[in-house]
């Protein structure tokens, strides 16, 4: 069984609750779930589905970078939306973060995401 890890960056907002940034166990890291706070100010993003996706993903590229990968490398990702109606528009600024081959991925609309956000993301990369 592969030794786990805790991966942790003050480059995304800290882990609020009994849970970490991300774990990386052999070569795979597993990041929880990134919504949009700035990690500086940890205040919420408060624009469009756009800004907050960017920031989301902006998020989940810094605790990948701080496991000692990227985005790049992420073969699993799950995008938890308010609104399947902001799809198009979060799928936009999703397709500018990765490259092909794309990631696996599911979407799913849920009722409600902490502090209100309208997109969560999470994902699984290979280091």
């Amino acid at each position: 069984m592969a030794e786990r890890h805790k991966v942790e960056t003050a480059d995304a907002p800290a882990a609020i609750g009994p849970y970490s940034q991300a774990i990386r166990a052999g070569d795979l890291v597993y990041c929880s779930g990134q919504i949009p706070i700035d990690p500086k100010t940890g205040e919420l993003v408060k624009g469009d589905i756009r800004d907050q996706t960017c920031r989301v993903l902006d998020n989940l590229s810094a605790v990948l970078a701080a496991a000692g990968t990227s985005l790049k490398n992420a073969v699993k990702c799950t995008v938890f939306l308010a609104d399947m109606n902001d799809f198009a528009a979060m799928n936009e600024v999703y397709a500018q973060y990765f490259g092909d081959p794309f990631p696996a991925r599911a979407t799913i609309e849920v009722r409600r995401l902490p502090r209100d956000v309208r997109v969560e993301i999470d994902a699984v990369a290979v280091v």
